[in-house]
């Protein structure tokens, strides 16, 4: 019965968050109360539990970058970026999304995706606004590549944090077997977004010799600040690429850098706060809490445990099976959650394989490019695709929930479909294990 009332109070939430009949905010939160009435969540289980309860080390993880991004946003550096963007596509609007498109799939695998989101959305919507050109198109490409491009590395997507520490993968190992299909689904993804977004590549001759007439380097308005930001997020940066050595989770080392950045540079408490997306943070604690309740009641698990009895030893259909159901699932009730319920399925698929014909880790790749990818399915599938949506309203170009997932399906189908090709032909019939 707890079951049955937990996967009731999910649906409405859902269908809450999808109509847009309330807030996504308030459908989140009033989520997390039901969850909390029926007996499927407490105190414990929402702020303490690891498996079930809101995951901090993403809440901190964004509030250290917004709070660099908003002392970024302070030296002019955006404008700048904006300006010079321009100037080398020659104000083409195909040319600039394609040209953001590729940047930010690199940024998402050698960053992560939301630290990608949060640097790059602010350039584009000032490029849009420079050129007349509706933003929300590039924001809606730029965060499905950052989806794409964050499969590519242990840190480029939080999933994969989550499956390289239980699976004991490397930066290198994901890079390795996973790199080479990121880069050709980005290259199909910038011909995709050639034909979707096809409408919204108007030219304006008059906009674009403005823009270019501009200096750049005029639109720098503290020179000091933007050294000082700079240096912090390079060392962030390397934190993050560093934080299995230094034994430093992410989310420690964004908050070490907004601190560090905080102090230096005297910047006023009330202006390093003020780019703080805080209504996405709080409908990422809801969420949490919400699907921590189904955890909670044994409806992901035993949907989990179903997939794993359907693959009946079989290696190739259980990559399959795991590749589909999780681009599916992690669309749903967003890839973070869902591989964290996953991973011990996954471990026990791959401990009964060893000893076959093929290399058992293939369920791990199998098990990554699934959730990564469907985390693109819909606009609440992976942490990026809200934190892009909080940034878009904020700005007054608000995406619905259903504008977002008609073209987050399309990409979704498409990169499944290679990812299948991918691991079929790499570990199945060439049976090449690493490069």
């Amino acid at each position: 019965m707890t079951a049955i009332l937990a996967a009731a109070v999910f649906a409405v939430t859902y269908i809450l968050i999808a109509t847009e009949r309330v807030h996504r905010v308030a459908a989140a939160l009033g989520g997390a109360a039901a969850m909390v009435v029926i007996g499927v969540a407490d105190a414990q289980s929402a702020f303490f539990s690891e498996e079930t309860g809101v995951d901090w080390n993403v809440i901190f993880l964004l509030l250290g970058m917004m709070i660099l991004v908003g002392v970024l946003r302070q030296t002019g550096l955006f404008e700048y970026l904006a300006i010079w963007t321009v100037k080398r596509a020659r104000g083409r609007p195909f040319r600039i999304m394609a040209s953001l498109v590729v940047v930010t799939a690199i940024a998402s695998a050698l960053l992560d995706n939301v630290t990608t989101v949060l640097l790059v959305a602010p350039v584009t919507i000032l490029v849009c606004e420079r050129l007349g050109l509706r933003p929300v198109p590039f924001l809606l490409a730029e965060v499905l590549a950052s989806n794409i491009g964050g499969t590519a590395t242990l840190i480029g997507d939080p999933p994969n944090i989550i499956i390289g520490s239980r699976a004991g993968l490397s930066f290198n190992d994901f890079l390795v077997n996973l790199g080479p299909l990121v880069v050709v689904l980005t290259g199909v993804f910038v011909l995709l977004c050639r034909v979707m977004f096809r409408s919204a590549f108007t030219f304006d001759p008059e906009r674009v010799a403005a823009v270019v007439d501009l200096d750049e380097r005029a639109e720098i308005r503290d020179p000091r600040l933007l050294a000082q930001t700079l240096i912090v997020l390079v060392l962030t940066m390397a934190g993050f690429v560093l934080h299995t050595t230094l034994h430093l989770e992410p989310s420690i080392v964004a908050l070490l850098g907004a601190g560090l950045l905080v102090f230096v540079s005297r910047v006023r408490i009330e202006t390093a706060l003020r780019e703080v997306e805080w209504p996405t943070l709080v409908f990422f604690m809801g969420l949490f809490v919400v699907v921590g309740g189904l955890i909670e009641a044994g409806v992901i698990g035993r949907l989990a445990d179903a997939a794993a009895a359907a693959t009946g030893g079989d290696l190739f259909r259980g990559s399959m099976l795991l590749l589909g159901v999780s681009a599916v699932l992690s669309g749903i009730v967003d890839n973070i959650p869902y591989v964290a319920t996953m991973t011990p399925v996954v471990a026990e698929l791959v401990a009964d394989a060893e000893g076959g014909d093929a290399d058992p880790t293939v369920l791990w790749w199998s098990l990554a490019l699934g959730a990564d990818l469907g985390g693109n399915l819909t606009a609440v599938g992976a942490s990026a695709n809200v934190v892009m949506l909080g940034i878009a309203e904020r700005s007054g170009h608000r995406i619905s929930f259903w504008r977002f997932t008609r073209y987050g399906a399309i990409t979704t189908a498409v990169t499944i479909v290679l990812a299948v090709l991918y691991v079929w032909l790499r570990y199945f019939v060439l049976g090449v294990v690493e490069l």
